[in-house]
């Protein structure tokens, strides 16, 4: 639940049932943070299709590259139900809690190297001082090894995460631990 009234699965009928029938097929159950949308059916669709672009299509980043920014950036804005949701997926690409743990603490105490950490810090710093964004920052990406896709792309996950932790923090999106745990899809 969340801090506005949503409709329930249940409840839901014609264009909004449709997309949750949607979601339900290709993730398993509808989370709380596609919910909190359900006065807002298309934003729902829009969303989740958004999501499974960013986080699941080809690309020059790995799925372990991509759950690594979705967990630094949900950290950076207090944004728990995120975290905790991505550090599962993170886990099970690397098999260590504790090294997901350490992670969770500072990014910066393991050991990523150069790709890693110059991916990390250019979402780090598009967080938490956007405005300081300069052609250096992409510089260093690319002398890190991505190409101008990759940089778009880190980008659009940076962003989406921002705006997604947004939603779920300014709207009071509930969860629990069986929430935060894995979808259908969550890691290929």
């Amino acid at each position: 639940m969340s801090w506005i009234r949503e409709i329930d699965e249940e409840e839901a009928t014609e264009e909004l049932k449709a997309v949750y029938d949607r979601i339900k097929r290709n993730r398993g159950k509808v989370a709380n943070i596609m919910k909190v949308h359900s006065l807002n059916p298309k934003s729902m669709l829009a969303h989740q299709d958004l999501y499974l672009n960013l986080m699941f299509s080809r690309s020059g980043l790995s799925r372990e590259e991509r759950e690594m920014m979705g967990v630094l950036i949900s950290g950076l804005n207090g944004c728990e139900y995120c975290r905790l949701h991505h550090a599962e997926a993170l886990n099970h690409y690397w098999k260590n809690e504790a090294k997901t743990n350490e992670f969770m603490e500072d990014f910066r105490s393991i050991m990523l190297g150069d790709r890693g950490r110059a991916m990390l810090e250019y979402a780090e710093k598009l967080t938490k001082d956007p405005e300081s964004i300069g052609k250096g920052d992409v510089d260093s990406l690319i002398a890190a090894g991505f190409n101008d896709e990759d940089v778009l792309n880190i980008n659009l996950i940076a962003s989406y995460f921002n705006f997604v932790n947004r939603i779920a923090l300014g709207l009071g999106v509930e969860y629990t631990a069986e929430e935060t745990r894995g979808y259908k899809n969550d890691v290929q």
